[in-house]
């Protein structure tokens, strides 16, 4: 049994073991990129650099959006087409992927050091904090491409069936990252400067890891020459799936700032240097189920596309129920422990007790939010972009921002923090009407049809 055809033979829910683990273990290890950063750079240089990251966080949510734009959205076709037994197609869209990964991100990189001081200043950074966020972001902008290729193209590794190749990227980049950055700030004294060079640093390795391997024998897809001629049927096909969490990430980039302005409009620095923290502590527990969706994508994708509905049904269930597992125990951390966490990042009393008091409000509905990312792989994996496309943008713009601009009225810096919560729960009751609708509508599956053929 070759990598592929396993995703549509082998028992279920040890195949979600087989590729979630190395997900899970893989995006746990990457999350550790924003902790590592923000700890460091919280005891080796301050709060007003803390807050200088959070200023820039936008920016490089901007960047993860294009690449997950292409990275996750060809990752889903190229599952879909591997259940269909299409590999040469499945390799032509690896070849177009990386071409538009690295194209948009140099781009991207371009237009950021051409209005990178507007660009801050129009984010909230303050006179204080504006020199550690432009020193902060002038060098993830030169890295970014290698964060384009590392992150972006690791997934097409999952996608063809090699999910503990994926994994060992994820751990690389993290692992050297957490080296490089004590030796830069505390040792090198680069400040802030240190530790975007870490990460770029970081981001190179791995990308150098990746091609490595696409142009290895491990591969079973290729990266060929002859694919970098950019196909628009092919291109289509990843836009269209890849436009959900590129408009979720875009979005949460606007949401951001939006954010972070009304932090400082009801308590100044200190909150933006805490919610830069309490994001940090939020995307680490978050990269567990990303990591679960991660390890589902391709065999949702590939079950699909082969019509084996009733294993997409499973591979559905078990998701959700590990997800939400998994949200449970995070809410129960921050619920318990918020002093404790905080006091790892900073020894600013005033940063860990508005911190505590805000991450206590801040992720109250993490048991939820589980249910609500997987189902929104789900449709993005069974290549139904508008399903998927609505329901990320449900809780930042349909609910999020409107609860940002009214509940601070009443309720001043309390009602900031309170608005995440309500949004939470609002999008994840969508999420079940919608989930419930499209599970009723799923056809009969390939050994049914088999079955009434035979």
């Amino acid at each position: 049994m070759n990598r592929s055809q396993q995703l549509g033979e082998e028992n279920v829910g040890k195949l979600l073991l087989k590729f979630s683990i190395p997900a899970v273990i893989g995006m746990l290890v990457n999350g550790l990129y924003n902790i590592v950063d923000r700890i460091f750079v919280g005891r080796g240089v301050g709060s007003l650099a803390l807050s200088g990251i959070a200023i820039s966080f936008p920016i490089t949510l901007a960047i993860m959006a294009f690449v997950m734009l292409i990275g996750i959205g060809a990752t889903s076709v190229i599952s879909i087409r591997l259940g269909q037994q299409k590999r040469d197609e499945a390799e032509r869209i690896v070849g177009n992927a990386f071409v538009l990964l690295v194209g948009i991100t140099l781009l991207i990189t371009f237009l950021g050091y051409l209005f990178m001081d507007p660009l801050l200043v129009g984010l909230g950074a303050s006179p204080e904090v504006l020199p550690f966020a432009r020193d902060y972001i002038r060098i993830i902008l030169f890295g970014a491409v290698f964060q384009s290729i590392g992150f972006g193209m690791n997934n097409f590794i999952r996608a063809e069936g090699n999910p503990k190749i994926a994994m060992v990227t994820m751990i690389l980049g993290a692992v050297l990252n957490t080296m490089l950055n004590p030796i830069f700030i505390f040792g090198l004294h680069l400040g802030v400067a240190g530790s975007a060079l870490a990460t770029v640093i970081s981001q190179f390795v791995t990308s150098i890891w990746v091609l490595y391997y696409f142009l290895g024998d491990q591969a079973l897809l290729k990266l060929r020459f002859r694919n970098f001629k950019l196909e628009w049927i092919l291109v289509k096909d990843i836009l269209a799936i890849g436009i959900s969490p590129f408009s979720m990430q875009l979005v949460g980039s606007f949401v951001t700032v939006f954010l972070n302005k009304s932090l400082a409009r009801y308590g100044g620095d200190i909150p933006i240097a805490a919610v830069g923290i309490i994001t940090s502590i939020a995307m680490l527990i978050f990269m567990t189920i990303f990591g679960i969706g991660q390890g589902a994508q391709p065999i949702l994708g590939y079950n699909y596309g082969a019509r084996y509905y009733d294993r997409v049904k499973q591979t559905l269930k078990l998701s959700v129920f590990a997800a939400t597992g998994v949200m449970t125990l995070g809410f129960l951390l921050v619920e318990l422990f918020p002093v404790s966490l905080m006091s790892l990042f900073s020894t600013d009393p005033e940063l860990i007790r508005v911190g505590a008091n805000g991450m206590r409000l801040y992720l109250m509905m993490l048991p939820i939010i589980g249910f609500q990312v997987t189902v929104v792989g789900y449709f993005q994996a069974t290549g139904k972009p508008r399903k998927s496309l609505f329901l990320s943008l449900s809780r930042q713009l349909l609910f999020l921002v409107p609860m940002l601009w009214i509940l601070p009225r009443f309720l001043d810096l309390t009602g900031v923090w309170l608005a995440a919560p309500v949004s939470d729960l609002a999008s994840a009751a969508l999420t079940a009407v919608w989930l419930y609708n499209d599970l009723k509508q799923l056809g009969p599956s390939q050994v049914e049809l088999e079955a009434k053929l035979g």
